[in-house]
């Protein structure tokens, strides 16, 4: 599979390009746009949390705690919800192309990942730069940041590869998912501290495998401290389980994929 993967590496690498620029086709600023939209968003988030609102973080004496706070689980959360959310409808949103073009299938959820990836890595880089320049980059523990990320997406390419293939057969599963999705980011941490809630929800809420990791990013970004790195057992083991159930799906039902559709 890797290697149909490599062999590929012009259609993939191909894909990703053309979806950046007809994301941007036709408009006046073009490409301008894949910077002007994050800043924006950063720029709401920090100056209006931190200065308009005064909104503060417990426990934290900075003005930028809770503005930091938020971005850190917004923006990761939000390459979890790309790569998730449109590798579940990868297969159908490309029907035309699967049953006109031979090529290996799983370049498909490659190109979601990649395209996500780059989404990320520039609004990402947009927020570090404003750690940098407000003094409140976190330091050396920055290098955990990279680990955390990468069980991140191997958690997410494993549950959207199995999502999407079921959806494919199962209609229902896109559209409860989605659904799922919407309150699974309302029990995760994200916009509010984890300290808040009651003392009879968090056995539950521990259960999310979400959690630590948006914690683990929390920790880094808002407190320049080292995650808990056993935290991150159960989400890691997660992600292998989840790869190895997606790709059993879907290496038992690509040959039927394209007769569904």
């Amino acid at each position: 599979m890797l290697r149909s993967v490599w062999s590929y590496r012009g259609f993939i690498s191909g894909s990703v390009k053309r979806e950046f620029q007809t994301r941007y086709r036709n408009s006046l600023l073009g490409a301008a746009w894949t910077i002007l939209n994050p800043l924006a968003m950063i720029v709401v988030y920090t100056v209006i949390f931190s200065q308009v609102m005064k909104a503060k973080l417990p426990g934290v004496d900075n003005g930028f705690a809770y503005s930091i706070y938020l971005c850190a689980g917004v923006l990761t959360w939000g390459l979890f919800a790309e790569i998730v959310g449109r590798a579940q409808n990868v297969f159908i949103e490309n029907a035309n192309l699967i049953k006109k073009i031979s090529f290996p299938r799983i370049c498909l959820p490659v190109i979601v990942v990649l395209n996500a990836g780059v989404n990320f890595a520039i609004i990402f880089g947009l927020f570090v730069l404003f750690l940098i320049f407000s003094g409140t980059f976190p330091g050396p523990s920055f290098i955990a940041m990279f680990p955390v990320l990468a069980i991140q997406i191997i958690f997410s390419i494993g549950l959207g590869i199995s999502v999407g293939v079921l959806n494919v057969f199962f209609r229902d599963v896109g559209q409860a998912f989605a659904v799922l999705l919407q309150f699974w980011f309302w029990f995760t941490p994200v916009v509010y501290p984890a300290s808040i809630l009651p003392a009879a929800i968090k056995p539950y809420v521990n259960w999310n495998p979400m959690v630590p990791l948006i914690a683990a990013y929390q920790d880094i970004l808002v407190h320049g401290r080292w995650p808990q790195w056993e935290s991150l057992l159960v989400p890691a083991a997660l992600a292998v389980l989840f790869c190895m159930v997606g790709m059993h799906l879907f290496r038992k039902r690509v040959g039927e994929i394209v007769d569904e559709l």
